[in-house]
């Protein structure tokens, strides 16, 4: 497996694809409400992306094997969806649903990856749980993000705190290399064995985007060939940032402008 080191111009489009796509998530937070269609959401994200950002929606018409085209710009996920939902007029939110919004954009040939969870009023407290515990499995994968650590500390970290919650983690989707190429190698897997797999290196970049589920961890692909759903039909969570590896630890290339995570 040949894994990409980043060059420092490389590095510094990253950085630039990484801030903007976290622009798309501070910017779409006040229309999450309820009564707007996910289709709503898709096209105010896509006016963003293409007119103020001057940035392509990687998502849209992007191939994945022999699925169909994804024909929407973002994913928006809706409680029991774990990810890849497909924007659409007749998904309108209502009060107490739960979203992930998915943005990929690509800046002079260079991806920004990053999800966030958000809510329509005032969700369940065990939704409210779910998408804090899910925020932290992230930030707890994060911190063992270091040159000489591997793949397999971010993986236990995650699986861990998850399942000390009493929480399961989906095992069919992982966290990915990006770069110039929006799926590229590590396959960044949310669980495993300390001191297992792939050693991190200075230069590398991946994202880190753990799927958490309130109940078991099983799920099915509808018959769009793109939306993955919890087969119990329990709620999933989703939180995803892209990660470079940095000489000293790690960098957030798409941390928003809220958090106060380091």
């Amino acid at each position: 497996m040949s894994i990409r080191l980043l060059s420092e111009s490389e590095i510094d489009k990253m950085r630039v694809a990484g801030k903007l796509a976290a622009s798309v998530l501070d910017m779409i937070g006040s229309h999450v409400k309820a009564g707007v269609s996910t289709e709503d959401l898709d096209r105010i994200c896509h006016e963003y992306i293409v007119d103020d950002l001057s940035c392509i929606p990687a998502p849209l018409n992007y191939r994945n094997g022999n699925s169909p085209p994804f024909p929407k710009s973002i994913c928006t996920s809706v409680n029991h969806v774990v990810c890849h939902g497909i924007p659409s007029e007749r998904k309108v939110l209502k009060r107490g649903d739960i979203l992930n919004i998915d943005i990929t954009v690509i800046k002079d040939g260079f991806h920004g990856d990053t999800s966030k969870m958000f809510t329509v009023g005032e969700p369940s407290v065990l939704a409210k749980r779910l998408i804090a515990i899910t925020q932290e499995c992230l930030y707890l994968g994060i911190r063992q993000v270091r040159p000489g650590a591997r793949l397999g500390d971010i993986g236990h970290a995650i699986q861990t705190h998850a399942e000390r919650a009493r929480f399961s983690v989906v095992r069919e989707f992982c966290g990915h290399g990006i770069n110039d190429k929006f799926h590229d190698e590590p396959m960044v897997l949310h669980y495993g064995t300390p001191g297992q797999g792939v050693e991190l290196q200075e230069g590398m970049a991946f994202t880190i985007e753990p799927m958490i589920n309130a109940g078991r961890r099983h799920i099915k692909l509808l018959t769009d060939e793109w939306t993955v759903v919890t087969r119990d039909h329990r709620l999933s969570a989703q939180w995803e940032h892209t990660i470079l590896v940095m000489d000293n630890g790690y960098e957030i290339l798409t941390l928003r402008e809220e958090e106060t995570f380091h």
